[in-house]
This record gives C-alpha cells, sequence and structure tokens, in this order.
C-alpha cells in the first residue's frame, strides 16, 4: 500500500512581519505561530509593567526570557528569570508575568493548545 505524501509549506518566520497587537496599554506582542493548537508569542514589557493574574482551562503555557529579567508568579511562588531561562505553567494555574526592573524585558510565550479566549481573569 503507497502512502500519500502529505504536502508541507515551510514559511520563514520574522518578528518584523509578524502579526502584531499591544497588550496592557504599553506592551507588544507579535504572533509567531497562530493556529488553534499552538501559540507562539514574542512579547515586550517595558520596565514596571505586569499583566493581569490570570489562568488558563486548557492551555499549557512555557515563558522564555529573551533579553532581560523577568520576575513571574506561579501559584503564589516568585520565580526570578534572566536572560535564556524558562519556566512552564500548567493548565488551571494561576499565574502573572512583571517586570519591576528598570529596562524592557523581551520573552517568548508558548502555548498549546492556543490560549486565546482560555483565560480567566483572577481578581
Amino acid at each position: 500500500m503507497e502512502r500519500k505524501k502529505q504536502e508541507v509549506t515551510t514559511v520563514k518566520v520574522s518578528k518584523m512581519s509578524a502579526e502584531h497587537y499591544i497588550w496592557g496599554q504599553v506592551c507588544d506582542g507579535w504572533h509567531l505561530v497562530k493556529t488553534g493548537e499552538l501559540s507562539i508569542i514574542h512579547e515586550k514589557m517595558p520596565a514596571k509593567t505586569s499583566e493581569a493574574r490570570h489562568f488558563h482551562q486548557k492551555a499549557r503555557q512555557f515563558f522564555f526570557v529573551l533579553a532581560g529579567h523577568a520576575t513571574i508568579e506561579v501559584d503564589g511562588k516568585i520565580i526570578l528569570l534572566g536572560e535564556h531561562e524558562g519556566v512552564e505553567v500548567d493548565p488551571g494555574v494561576p499565574h502573572q508575568m512583571m517586570n519591576p526592573s528598570p529596562e524592557a524585558i523581551e520573552f517568548i510565550v508558548v502555548s498549546s493548545p492556543a490560549s486565546h479566549g482560555d483565560r480567566i481573569a483572577i481578581e
């Protein structure tokens, strides 16, 4: 029995041409991969900014710092992340990315499945 070859489409991805959005009024995000199964976003947070504390019902996330030093709270535990360090967050676990430093930070957020529409804010 002969197997059909699946067509593979290879597309170069660049932050410069990726879909851009602004969140938290001053933070930037660039969708590098945006499918229902996978989301990869390059994010930039200016000094002294933070996202709202929240959790995702289905999405597992991985945060990886590219530049600067980030602080992330995961289920009540504060984790300091330097350049080229990351942390995984399971579905249902409250978390909050923060940048208390005087300089901007850049990081990658990988979500599987995609976290769009899956975010529950915690007051």
